[in-house]
């Protein structure tokens, strides 16, 4: 099995254009973000959603297709970034990591093959490494289009943001990202990540049962601690309605706490806070 750390792969194809892209590739779907880094505006965001999981090759596929038919996409970028949104991840304390065990943090809470690459992000706010398997085809791909770009995975980005949001408050708060199949649970307290873990669903039932047995595991009384909903999620939302009434202090995420902002919700938080 390959493991290794990650590099920035580079070559002269990049130029100095002031457009900047981030592509989120998911199994489910694939989100796009053009930045003009001049101004920090918005160009271009568009998702695409598939009705069921793709593999890897299809996967590229799709990702091929959009390429050639998205009108957003035909730029010069100058700097490209890939975010690989998967379950195929686990964090490690740095003090404890060591490269040549990639594999073993890996194998105990997810489903790993022989030829997998393994690879690793550290965080910037606190010592912990996020441990990866990255969709090799894809890498390969931008790469052989785009030459020079970076890759991360989407937990990176997330943690990255919200302990930057946390960095002055001392209080214990839950933070949900919610996206179409999936959600990401969060908790930090005194700037210092408490938790996180990755859950698939596919009813509110199924959301609110994860809810409740973290903060169950983690001694939390729901009437008491706040939490903050980001995501494809707002206030008419089933997944919000359903919090609200087993938790006391729901709120969404304002929208001042992303780093770019569509104006519109916290939608897309990972893509949008990855450049």
């Amino acid at each position: 099995m390959e493991t290794g750390q990650k590099i920035i792969l580079t070559s002269n194809n990049i130029s100095d254009s002031i457009y900047e892209l981030s592509i989120q590739v998911n199994l489910s779907g694939l989100s796009f973000f053009v930045l003009n880094s001049m101004d920090s505006k918005i160009e271009f965001l568009e998702s695409v959603r598939f009705d069921k999981k793709q593999t890897p090759q299809e996967l590229l596929d799709r990702l091929i297709h959009n390429f050639n038919r998205l009108e957003g996409l035909q730029k010069q970028f100058g700097r490209v970034t890939v975010i690989h949104d998967n379950e195929l991840a686990t964090l490690v304390p740095k003090p404890l990591f060591d490269e040549s065990n990639l594999v073993d943090y890996l194998k105990f809470n997810t489903r790993i093959l022989k030829t997998d690459f393994i690879t690793y992000d550290a965080l910037t706010i606190e010592d912990i490494m996020v441990v990866y398997v990255p969709l090799v085809n894809i890498n390969n791909f931008i790469f052989e289009r785009f030459g020079s770009f970076e890759y991360k995975h989407s937990a990176t980005i997330l943690l990255n943001r919200l302990l930057t949001l946390e960095k002055n408050s001392n209080l214990l708060k839950m933070y949900i990202n919610i996206e179409d199949s999936h959600f990401e649970i969060v908790v930090v307290e005194n700037n210092k990540l408490k938790f996180f873990n990755r859950f698939e669903y596919n009813t509110k039932e199924d959301f609110i049962y994860y809810l409740l047995f973290t903060a169950e595991q983690l001694q939390l009384n729901p009437e008491e601690f706040p939490l903050v909903l980001m995501g494809s999620v707002d206030e008419n939302d089933a997944l919000y309605q359903i919090a609200y009434k087993y938790v006391r202090h729901v709120s969404l995420l304002p929208n001042e706490s992303m780093l770019y902002s569509n104006n519109a919700s916290s939608k897309h938080f990972t893509l949008l806070n990855s450049l």
